[in-house]
């Protein structure tokens, strides 16, 4: 049996869609994993995504952020 803790829950304002990240722990040992969980009404989208993929996505939303700041 896998542990999930729930680590950040966000609401995004266009749209709707609730964002869930959770970290999945296996009993059995071996590599946690990033759960990803997007509801939109009734409908949800899972990625469960090692720690690899987790950086290179966050790197990317994270460009992206940055390019999208408006000047001071």
């Amino acid at each position: 049996m896998a542990k999930i803790s729930e680590l950040i829950k966000i609401r995004v304002p266009l749209g709707n869609q609730e964002i869930e990240l959770q970290q999945i722990d296996h009993a059995e040992g071996g590599m946690g994993l990033l759960r990803i969980r997007i509801r939109e009404n009734r409908r949800f989208t899972i990625f469960d995504i090692d720690p690899a993929t987790a950086q290179q996505w966050a790197t990317a939303m994270q460009s992206w952020a940055d390019s999208q700041k408006q000047p001071a």
